[in-house]
């Protein structure tokens, strides 16, 4: 191992994907780090820590613990399959260019006439609406006496 290497990952016959730290770190800072990128420390091995759940998408979740500790600015060994910076991950599935796709329908819909700043519909101007005719009788009014205040 190289000097100045914060932590060591690999590949264990017994317990998977493990890690390991250097005396060049402190234990507490090591345990921190990598109980939150969710190892666990081995029991009856001190200094030794597995991954936990491996068989959920295990080599992924190590390779990512390995970037993250990287963008941390730690050093790092790690086996060639579990190192994002040597290995190749699965391949990502191409999706197309929906940016391009999304400009094209806006040139598309620029290009097209559109209704709203069109020429208004040529109708007739409304015509008067149509007077009712009058009653033929004479509309019965009902007047109240004036009272001297009110009902009750």
């Amino acid at each position: 191992m190289q000097p100045g290497t914060h932590f060591a990952f690999g590949d264990h016959a017994t317990h998977g994907f493990v890690a390991s730290f250097t005396s060049s770190m402190p234990a507490h800072l090591a345990h921190w780090y990598l109980v939150r990128e969710q190892f666990e420390p081995v029991p009856d091995e001190p200094g030794l820590y597995r991954l936990s759940e491996p068989e959920r998408d295990g080599p992924r979740r190590t390779r990512q613990a390995v970037h993250d500790l990287r963008r941390q600015g730690y050093t790092l060994q790690a086996d060639i399959r579990l190192d994002p910076s040597l290995s190749a991950g699965p391949p990502r599935p191409v999706r197309p260019n929906s940016l391009q796709e999304r400009r094209s329908r806006l040139a598309q819909a620029a290009a097209s006439r559109t209704t709203q700043r069109s020429t208004p519909p040529t109708t007739s101007p409304p015509s008067a609406r149509p007077i009712p005719p009058k009653p033929t009788y004479a509309p019965t009014v009902h007047l109240t006496a004036p009272g001297g205040g009110r009902s009750r």
